[in-house]
């Protein structure tokens, strides 16, 4: 029987979602993006284990049940990611947790609480502490016992008062930080959307200098783009390799080629290592080349997602994207002549959203004739410019509603109605889809009754849609 004390990491009960800080959206409301791993509760996990806790996790969007567990394991500690669009939901279940255990220490973590965070604690006895801004470092510390006086980041509780500490700086030596505690999870459940292979997440970098109006990445992980060596990431793969039988990677970051020398340095080292496996990646569309492109794939990446947001020039310069469609064009042009395959990410329902510029974005859409695409709704997120200038400019109707983020609109536009950018965005998600060459050019494609039966289940996913 362990000594050791006991830390529970969770997900909370929910549908399954994607819980990254950056991108918090339903899975079952997308085509193409699967459940991925709950990464930032594997880092903290092996943060805990460093600690000398004894660390379980569970994500209970796939199952489970966490009164069986509290009651099971009786942790004295629980750490959980908290969602925007669950707000709700998330907290009861760690009020549950402190109802179960009353001595449980209660801490929270999540985009949320980048805006709302000291009234947390005066709002919701059954929290202990709120973590704002990266985790990892912060957790360390209060697993440690350092007097919570002295611990950045945090929110807490003192003679009934709630205590907002400084920010922590953000983490500049990436590498210092352990590998994810893989072992803590069933890998196997977390597969890619196409051929149904274990797919593992390597964040190699964190930040993003662009702060675009409607995206998180900057309020979450700043200005700075922070990069992990090539040596450590690589010994992070051969991990996954050896230890796991994992051999397909989706390298997160926020920007993964902003720094060209970085990339192709990366690049080098992973062919140099011999190790055989393949990863996607994503790019903005200005700062890809020739040179890039072929390295990459000789590197294994044999997918790339770009947020190309929308196909009306005017509105990429409202939000200060900072590209052109011409430099979109040339970046899809380049990965298609170097055989990896495209990702395009659009968002439907900006402020300036009009019939004529969804109609542009759809069409550029089907010119661009990527492999994969997703219409995503504008969310106005709390921690955004997009939220700030919506609650300015009015075009919040009735409460603001998360729940269904990026799916459904959370707010109309100056000229369109929530329920027709909804119209809308079903609408150019079936146009671009259900075109006989993309299907026949899909068809031809598939390599294997893996994947023909998981785009099946896509296409009747996408059928069923109204």
């Amino acid at each position: 029987m362990s000594d050791k004390k006991k830390i529970l990491f969770i997900y909370p009960p929910s549908p399954i979602m994607n819980r990254e800080d950056r991108c918090q959206q339903e899975v079952q409301d997308l085509l193409v993006i699967p459940p991925l791993p709950p990464t930032d509760l594997l880092y903290l996990a092996a943060i805990a284990e460093e600690c000398g806790f004894e660390a379980i996790i569970r994500d209970y969007s796939l199952g489970g049940d966490l009164t069986e567990d509290l009651r099971k394991y009786s942790p004295h500690y629980l750490v959980a990611n908290i969602s925007t669009p669950l707000f709700k939901s998330d907290m009861e279940a760690v009020s549950k947790a402190k109802d179960i255990l009353p001595d449980i220490i209660t801490i929270v973590k999540g985009a949320p609480f980048l805006t709302y965070n000291e009234n947390v604690i005066y709002e919701n006895p059954y929290i202990d502490y709120v973590i704002v801004g990266e985790p990892e470092l912060t957790l360390k510390e209060i697993l440690q016992g350092v007097p919570n006086s002295d611990i950045l980041g945090i929110c807490y509780k003192e003679n009934f008062q709630g205590i907002k500490n400084e920010e922590r700086p953000f983490n500049n030596n990436l590498d210092s930080l352990p590998f994810p505690a893989r072992h803590l999870i069933d890998n196997s459940i977390y597969t890619r959307p196409d051929n149904g292979k274990v797919q593992a997440v390597i964040k190699v970098s964190r930040g993003c200098p662009y702060h675009c109006f409607f995206c998180l990445a900057t309020p979450v992980s700043g200005e700075k783009v922070r990069t992990r060596s090539a040596e450590n990431i690589i010994a992070e793969i051969r991990e996954c390799i050896e230890k796991y039988d994992i051999k397909n990677f989706l390298f997160w970051s926020d920007i993964f080629n902003f720094d060209r020398k970085w990339t192709i340095n990366l690049c080098e080292k992973i062919i140099e290592s011999g190790l055989k496996f393949t990863w996607s990646a994503n790019t903005r569309a200005n700062t890809m080349d020739e040179e890039l492109a072929e390295i990459m794939y000789k590197a294994g990446c044999r997918l790339v997602s770009i947020g190309v947001e929308s196909g009306s020039q005017e509105i990429l310069d409202k939000i200060g994207k900072k590209i052109t469609l011409d430099e979109v064009r040339k970046t899809v042009k380049i990965l298609k002549k170097n055989k990896i395959k495209i990702y395009n990410y659009f968002v439907i329902g900006l402020p300036w959203e009009t019939e004529k510029t969804v109609e542009e974005t759809v069409k550029f859409a089907i010119e661009l004739n990527s492999n994969f695409i997703s219409f995503y709704t504008a969310v106005p997120l709390p921690g955004t410019r997009f939220f700030a200038y919506a609650m300015m400019n009015g075009l919040i109707e009735g409460n603001l509603d998360f729940e269904k983020a990026y799916y459904q609109p959370s707010v109309r536009t100056h000229e369109l109605s929530k329920e027709r950018v909804f119209e809308l965005h079903k609408l150019a998600v079936k146009r671009f889809y259900l075109r006989p060459m993309f299907i026949l050019k899909t068809l031809l494609g598939l390599r294997s009754f893996t994947e023909v039966k998981n785009y099946f289940s896509a296409g009747i996913n996408l059928l069923k849609r109204r």
